[in-house]
């Protein structure tokens, strides 16, 4: 029996090819890719739901060293999918071959993306992850040249699709015909696609290498500004937002705190700004102070802690500086 290692998101492509090669008497074994932009929750959920228990691998410190110049660009935002798909059919290639697998296969659909899922999309990244004779694609498989794999009779060919295109018809048919309900939507999951994020991660890019994981979970946190002199500021939006922010306090960064009223936490990572001021209007901007009035501002820098007194400014004075 032939045994196939699946790229599995969770989405509704993915569960469908497992299911179709499972259908087959095939061996089927699902590996999650995790990084700090998508992460694992649907995937082992629709896996267990088909009875496949994902096998998550962590690309963090692979994916972050190709995402500040990834060779075939970024698409419409941060999200560099052409060699994000390859690095992923690299790292699924090597757990594969020590295992004794016979071959990869993903979910992707053949023109379903216009960047990343065109005919010379799919050879790049065949090609580029080392492993382009044993790559499949059941969904799309009569559409594309016959792989090494199904060559050799390995995997029946006839009983894989041509779908090609955008529309979700044929999928959604095929997952009718499984008992599948309430599979997940096509769209969505990674954080490269989202606009808001993706500019937060172009700017720490431009200011910020190499990239450092924490960097990146602060993105997920708070209002971003970059202050004149290029430091970065964060400024939490609710409680449990500034909880998380103090939790990734690292040694060396600066912590502002309006003394005496509600307000947000304020992160300066890596040390404080030359304009203190400008930082402190900023946190005294976005808490209860009354407008105008002078207040109390905490400033924390490891074990050291003084105060400063700040007035806020008027919110659209600070939309320049807003990332």
């Amino acid at each position: 029996m032939a045994v196939g290692y699946g790229i599995f998101s969770g989405g509704l492509d993915s569960l469908l090819s497992a299911l179709i090669l499972q259908e087959q008497g095939l061996e089927v074994r699902l590996l999650t890719l995790v990084t700090p932009f998508f992460g694992p929750e649907k995937a082992l959920a629709w896996g267990r739901a088909i009875g496949r228990e994902p096998c998550l691998i962590d690309l963090t410190d692979r994916f972050l060293k190709m995402l500040p110049a990834p060779k075939h660009g970024f698409g419409r935002f941060a999200n560099p999918c052409i060699d994000c798909h390859a690095l992923m059919f690299r790292a699924a290639g090597e757990i594969m071959i020590p295992e004794g697998g016979d071959f990869l296969f993903s979910g992707e659909v053949l023109g379903q993306r216009p960047k990343s899922q065109n005919r010379r999309a799919l050879q790049i990244v065949a090609r580029e992850s080392g492993f382009a004779e044993v790559i499949l694609r059941p969904l799309s498989a009569k559409c594309l040249p016959p792989t090494a794999v199904e060559e050799a009779g390995l995997v029946d060919r006839s009983r894989l699709l041509g779908l090609s295109g955008r529309t979700r018809k044929p999928q959604m048919e095929l997952a009718a015909r499984f008992g599948l309900k309430d599979y997940p939507t096509p769209a969505g999951g990674c954080l490269l696609t989202d606009p808001v994020f993706s500019r937060r991660l172009h700017d720490l890019l431009a200011h910020d290498q190499p990239l450092a994981v924490r960097d990146v979970e602060l993105l997920k946190l708070g209002r971003h500004f970059r202050l004149p002199d290029g430091r970065k500021l964060i400024v939490g939006r609710n409680m449990n937002e500034n909880e998380a922010l103090e939790k990734m306090v690292r040694p060396g960064d600066l912590v502002l705190k309006v003394a005496q009223l509600p307000g947000p936490t304020v992160v300066i990572p890596k040390g404080g700004p030359a304009d203190l001021d400008l930082a402190a209007a900023i946190n005294v901007s976005y808490s209860d102070a009354p407008n105008g009035r002078p207040v109390q501002v905490r400033l924390i820098d490891g074990g050291e802690e003084r105060l400063v007194h700040a007035a806020g400014v008027p919110k659209d004075e600070l939309a320049e500086l807003m990332i």
